[in-house]
């Protein structure tokens, strides 16, 4: 392959072992991006500034440069570098012009990364903006990733607690009567909630956090006549909100906060009345201090037949529309 416009560029990455742990992760991921994107890599072991050199077009040296930093800062925080992690950071380079610096973020030692660009974008406007929306299909990781945000600013000092609510109505089934305490009850419809948080914490951290309320989950019709202030707060499965629910949960917000609402509208499993989610769509439009990211079967991290699915669902529905 020809190359156009020859490029150099070094990286010095800092720390005198840093050339030798990015070249230890994996044989393969160094010959992996020489034949990706083109680029040669070469190392100069020098005792004070170890450096990387990259030479090949301007693009692609960008595109390696980009994947390297990004490497580099996932190996301090002792995290594997897989197959899949490398082919996803290879991917992301070619939209740089889309993807934020904040593609990885760190929650309690572990490395989390925004796999598409619209991940990305909906990371960088929880960071932006006051009140955000994530709306998509599932899969896409909305709520993992709203999880992800609010403990990164738990354990950053930046908010004192989390919040985390959904209005409790059953998916097109009759579950009946629920035994247990108050929290066994609620649990089933929070589960995906709970998911997430097992993921990025210990069984103990977690434990202690929700007895000590500084995790909070419960129904949405508990936030009625509360101010939430000092808090990370998210509304999960928010398609199936009444416009009453709707407007009684966001006018919660308090001082210091970031409120998180995510939803399917593909997904709705009202009886009659219309989604406050839908509604209020419509009305925060071009407003300052809110966003709005929209999610397709693109940004799907399941199964691939998972993204088909969701297309095929998507076709029928407008056919009939």
């Amino acid at each position: 392959m020809t190359r156009q416009k020859f490029c150099t560029t070094n990286l010095n990455l800092g720390p005198k072992n840093a050339i030798p742990k990015i070249e230890n992760s994996a044989n393969a991921t160094v010959s992996s991006i020489k034949e990706t994107l083109d680029v040669d890599v070469g190392f100069i072991h020098n005792k004070n500034h170890p450096i990387i050199s990259l030479y090949g077009s301007h693009k692609n040296v960008l595109r390696a440069k980009y994947v390297l930093e990004t490497l580099y800062k996932i190996i301090e925080n002792r995290q594997k570098v897989s197959v899949l992690l490398l082919e996803d950071l290879i991917k992301d380079s070619a939209d740089r012009n889309t993807i934020r610096d904040n593609a990885y973020i760190n929650v309690n030692k572990k490395m989390i990364s925004m796999r598409t660009p619209n991940q990305s974008i909906y990371f960088d406007a929880m960071h932006k903006n006051s009140l955000c929306f994530g709306v998509g299909p599932a899969g896409t990781g909305k709520t993992y990733l709203s999880v992800c945000f609010g403990l990164h600013l738990l354990l950053s000092g930046l908010v004192k607690k989390i919040i985390l609510t959904r209005p409790i109505l059953e998916a097109g089934e009759n579950l009946g009567f629920l035994p247990g305490d108050f929290r066994e009850k609620i649990d089933p419809y929070l589960r995906p909630v709970y998911d997430a948080l097992h993921d990025l914490m210990t069984p103990e951290t977690l434990k202690r956090y929700l007895h000590g309320n500084i995790i909070e989950i419960a129904p949405l019709a508990y936030m009625r006549g509360r101010t939430l202030k000092d808090a990370f707060i998210l509304l999960d499965e928010a398609q199936n909100t009444t416009i009453k629910q709707m407007q009684m949960f966001l006018t919660r917000l308090g001082g210091n906060s970031t409120m998180v609402v995510t939803g399917d509208t593909s997904q709705i499993d009202l009886p009659k009345e219309r989604s406050g989610l839908l509604h209020v769509l419509n009305i925060v439009r071009d407003m300052k201090d809110i966003s709005v990211t929209y999610f397709d079967s693109a940004d799907i991290m399941r199964h691939p037949l998972v993204a088909r699915m969701v297309k095929a669902y998507n076709k029928q529905n407008q056919e009939k529309a």
